[in-house]
C-alpha cells in the first residue's frame, strides 16, 4: 500500500483507480463514505473544475489523501466478506459488507454457539474484530448473532492467512436450529385442579413455544415402582422427560432408584446458575432426563430455560451442557435477553 495525494480540479490519474478513500466526502451533494473505491468516472469528476466536494477548504493544498493497494493488500470489505465465511458456522446467513461490517444473522429459531476460546485467540490478531451474542443465546430467525469487521480501508492479506490458519475449518459462532421432538412429563408431586392446569399451562407454553410437542402428564405416587414404570413408559415414546417433584439432594429419591432400577444414569446434579442450580440431568436409553425440584419451578425463568432449548435442537445431556452457565449465570432480570421470548417475562429474583 503508498498514500497518495488526489488534487482536486486537475486531470485524472488512471494510476489511482482502485485507490480508498480515507474520510467521507459530499460530491455533488451525494455522499462518498471512506474507504470507498475510487473508479475511472470517480476520478474524473473529481477533475472538472470547481468540483463541488463538500469541505473542500479542509483538504488542505495537498488534496485529498487516498490508499493506493498493492498485490497484498485486500479492501476492507472484501477481507469482511472473508472473515465472515471464516468464522461463520452452519444455520447462519450473511448480511453486508458495509463499511468494512458483514454481519451473521440466524436463518431459523435456535441455540447460538461460540467456541469462545477459540473467538478470543482470533480476537489477539490486530485489525481484525469478530463479536457475538453469548454462547448458549436463544435467537429468533434473522436476529443478529455475530459480526466481522476490519479496521483499516486495506488488510494485508498475511493477516487472513494467519486467521485462516488459527481457524481453519472449524468455524467461531454457529446456530443448532430448533428441531420437533417429542416430550413427555412425569411429576412425584400431589397437584389440586388449579395448581395442576397452571402448572401444565407452564410446560406446555415453553415446549411449544420452542416449536416442540407435549407426549402427555403422568402423576405418580411417591415409590419407586411407581416412577420406574412411568419413565419407562415415558422413555418408550419421548425424545425428552422432564421430571418434577424430585428431593434432588436426597440419593434415595424415587426418581434416582427409577433412573438405576431402568439402567440410566444421572449425569450432572446441580448446575453452575440461579435461579434453577438444584436441576438435574439424567439419560435413560436415548432419552434425556430434565428434573426440576417442584412444579412451581416451571412456572418461572430458571436454568432450566436455557438448557431446556439446546436440549429441543437435539443436543443431549451432558457435563458439557452446563459447564459453561456459570458465566452469566446469575440469571436476574438483567439477564433476561438470554432467555427464550416465553421466559422473559416471567417471574425471576433479582440475583
Amino acid at each position: 500500500m503508498r498514500i497518495a495525494q488526489l488534487s482536486l480540479g486537475e486531470r485524472p490519474d488512471d494510476g489511482l483507480v482502485g485507490a480508498v478513500l480515507t474520510r467521507d466526502l459530499d460530491v455533488a451533494g451525494t455522499r462518498w463514505p471512506k474507504g470507498r473505491r475510487l473508479s475511472w468516472a470517480d476520478l474524473v469528476q473529481l477533475a472538472q473544475p470547481g468540483a463541488a466536494v463538500g469541505g473542500r477548504r479542509d483538504l488542505g493544498e495537498a488534496g485529498l489523501t487516498v490508499l493506493v493497494p498493492d498485490a497484498a493488500d485486500v479492501h476492507e470489505d472484501d477481507a469482511a466478506v472473508r472473515l465472515a465465511t471464516l468464522v461463520a458456522g452452519g444455520g447462519l446467513s450473511r448480511r453486508g459488507p458495509t463499511e468494512s461490517r458483514v454481519d451473521l444473522l440466524a436463518a431459523s429459531d435456535g441455540v447460538v454457539h461460540v467456541r469462545i476460546g477459540l473467538l478470543e485467540r482470533l480476537n489477539r490478531i490486530d485489525m481484525i474484530e469478530v463479536f457475538t451474542v453469548y454462547d448458549g443465546q436463544v435467537v429468533r430467525a434473522g436476529d443478529l448473532v455475530a459480526s466481522a469487521k476490519i479496521a483499516p480501508h486495506l488488510l494485508p492479506v498475511a493477516v487472513l492467512d494467519r486467521a485462516t490458519a488459527l481457524v481453519g475449518r472449524r468455524g467461531v459462532v454457529g446456530l443448532a436450529p430448533l428441531v420437533v421432538r417429542r416430550v413427555a412429563v412425569v411429576v412425584k408431586e400431589s397437584l389440586h385442579a388449579p395448581a395442576r392446569e397452571r402448572f401444565e399451562s407452564s410446560v406446555r407454553l415453553k415446549v411449544e413455544a420452542l416449536g416442540s410437542t407435549l407426549a402427555g402428564f403422568d402423576y405418580v405416587d411417591e415409590n419407586a415402582d411407581a416412577v420406574s414404570a412411568a419413565l419407562e413408559a415415558a422413555a418408550g415414546v419421548a425424545d425428552l422427560i422432564l421430571t418434577a417433584g424430585s428431593a434432588s439432594t436426597d440419593p434415595s429419591d424415587p426418581f434416582f432408584q427409577a433412573i438405576d432400577r431402568l439402567g440410566g444414569r444421572v449425569i450432572r446434579h446441580g448446575v453452575p446458575a440461579h435461579p434453577g442450580s438444584m436441576l438435574w440431568l439424567a439419560r435413560i436409553g436415548r432419552t434425556d432426563v430434565l428434573g426440576l425440584p417442584t412444579c412451581g419451578a416451571y412456572s418461572k425463568a430458571t436454568a432450566a430455560d436455557l438448557i431446556l432449548p439446546r436440549l429441543l435442537t437435539g443436543e443431549r445431556v451432558s457435563r458439557g451442557l452446563v459447564a459453561g452457565l456459570g458465566h452469566g449465570g446469575v440469571l436476574g432480570r438483567s439477564m433476561r435477553f438470554r432467555f427464550p421470548a416465553y421466559a422473559r417475562e416471567l417471574d425471576a429474583p433479582d440475583g
